[in-house]
């Protein structure tokens, strides 16, 4: 029941891709809605979850998960009728709300129900297998909708799911809760909504404004000001809503950072490879989707097995060798061509997926597992804003390097088809905008469709090597500072340092 409410979430943020299309003709959606149409959930979702872990432990963890669900629902019906693209902004944020009262709701209920660390870590290996059916799910049913219905049906199809998790969680799932709870803490959940928000209000605008952009800049001033700002009063109250000494703790630290760190290299390697395989392959979203099967069955077997061999070798040992996997695989996708066969191109993007299969389970074991039960709310939370964080900072990032060397390219090749003025513009600013220019070159369209195909896949090339390099920071972390197995939290009482834990862990 937690995999089903969890998978509606991953589902619902790939599922939307296939319909942008049918948005852009129906309500008549500029590129900028477009994109807020899909980053307004994004951006009151991450914005969100720290409250939303922290509220769920003093009130509930059952009752945050049915809020939850309640309220995606809601918002997704709102999102079917909505008649504009402004309207349809609004309620994707709406159900931004209810995704941060699940995704956290999930894992911390997990924890609780799981209280043995070796049924744990096989529950959590399940959880985070079945994510990677939601990323191929979520457009093949998109794609399947769209060929017989309206855009409407990839919000619709949220209700029946929604109905099934929220009656199956009512029979089975138990009521918990933080039994220690301080007072409230407004200022510290206003602070961390507005430093969060911010921040990743900024770093959704860097591909779209540039890094000097003045929007940008007041995104990332206001967000790292307002997170500092968060930090030093968690540390100053005796009731923070987040226990900044939690980040003493190598274990809950260095598993954080892996987590971050392959976010960051898995959704900039997803943003690129969704353009390699519908623009430069010209796959449908639907092929395009079909095509991701491969990705997501590599995740889904090698995640649930990634735990019984962490039995065996440790959590340390298992996320780097799943970090070396996925350095492996950026760097082989790197080396794509134009016209590189499916059938040779998959295999590193299978290769890829089996590698966050063996992070993902033990570092998120780690993190749940280094905090008292009675905090698996917010220490959820901060495993999913990692995510969030991580996967933005991906996008950007990355988006940045292969739009500078793409841009580049296609300045050198204007001339040699008399490209300028606005048509050089709109061929700059991505490969469908490339795309789309060559369909107005007369006899010169295959030449130069071809040569913005080339030029973003040098792009590539480049921004795949830069997640790999980012990849290697984080095997480097994980293997100085992780511990070689899990130990359960141990209580505060007890006094034990940062310094002192490592000692008590087996195998170091």
């Amino acid at each position: 029941m937690l995999i089903l409410s969890m998978t509606i979430i991953v589902m619902d943020n790939t599922i939307l891709n296939v319909a942008i299309p049918s948005l852009i003709s129906d309500l008549h959606a500029s590129n900028s809605q477009v994109q807020w149409i899909i980053d307004s959930y994004t951006l009151v979702f991450a914005g969100l979850l720290l409250t939303t872990g922290s509220l769920s432990d003093r009130f509930g963890r059952k009752g945050a998960l049915q809020v939850g669900i309640v309220l995606f629902m809601a918002g997704s019906v709102f999102s079917a009728l909505a008649t504009s693209a402004s309207q349809l902004i609004v309620t994707r944020a709406f159900m931004g709300i209810g995704g941060a009262l699940i995704m956290p709701s999930t894992l911390s209920i997990l924890t609780d129900v799981f209280r043995d660390p070796r049924e744990r870590g096989r529950a959590i290996a399940l959880w985070a297998g079945f994510s990677g059916i939601g990323v191929a799910l979520g457009p093949i049913t998109g794609g399947l909708l769209l060929q017989h219905f309206s855009w409407s049906s990839v919000f619709w199809v949220n209700v029946p799911v929604g109905v099934l998790a929220l009656v199956a969680g009512g029979m089975l799932l138990t009521t918990s809760r933080d039994p220690n709870q301080g007072k409230l803490d407004p200022l510290g959940s206003l602070l961390s909504m507005l430093g969060l928000g911010a921040l990743l209000y900024g770093i959704i605008e860097v591909p779209v404004r540039g890094w000097s952009d003045p929007q940008v800049i007041a995104g990332f001033a206001v967000g790292i000001l307002a997170i500092a700002t968060f930090i030093a009063w968690e540390l100053r109250i005796d009731h923070p809503m987040l226990d900044m000494h939690f980040f003493r703790n190598p274990r809950f630290a260095a598993a954080n950072t892996a987590i971050t760190l392959t976010f960051f290299a898995m959704f900039g390697s997803l943003f690129l490879m969704t353009q390699y395989w519908q623009f430069v392959q010209g796959y449908s979203p639907l092929e395009a989707g079909v095509r991701l099967v491969p990705y997501a069955l590599a995740m889904m077997i090698v995640a649930p097995l990634s735990a019984r061999i962490v039995e065996r070798m440790g959590s340390k040992r298992v996320i780097v060798i799943g970090l070396f996997l996925v350095t492996l695989a950026l760097l082989l996708l790197s080396l794509l061509h134009r016209d590189t066969p499916y059938l040779i191109a998959i295999i590193p993007y299978s290769l890829l997926a089996a590698g966050v299969g063996m992070i993902m389970p033990p570092a998120t074991e780690s993190v749940m597992g280094s905090l008292p039960r009675e905090k698996a709310g917010v220490g959820s939370a901060v495993n999913d804003t990692t995510r969030q964080m991580g996967g933005a900072l991906g996008v950007a990032f990355i988006g940045s390097a292969v739009s500078s060397v793409y841009g580049r390219r296609v300045d050198s090749i204007a001339s040699t088809f008399g490209l300028s003025g606005q048509a050089l513009s709109e061929a700059r600013s991505s490969l469908g905008g490339g795309l789309k220019a060559a369909g107005d070159l007369g006899d010169q369209a295959l030449g130069f469709s071809i040569a913005v195909k080339d030029a973003f896949v040098a792009g590539l090339s480049s921004g795949l090597r830069l997640a790999s390099i980012v990849v290697v920071v984080a095997s480097v972390v994980v293997w100085r500072y992780l511990p070689a197995r899990g130990a359960d939290h141990v209580d505060e009482s007890a006094e034990m340092s940062a310094i002192e834990l490592p000692s008590l862990v087996a195998g170091e």
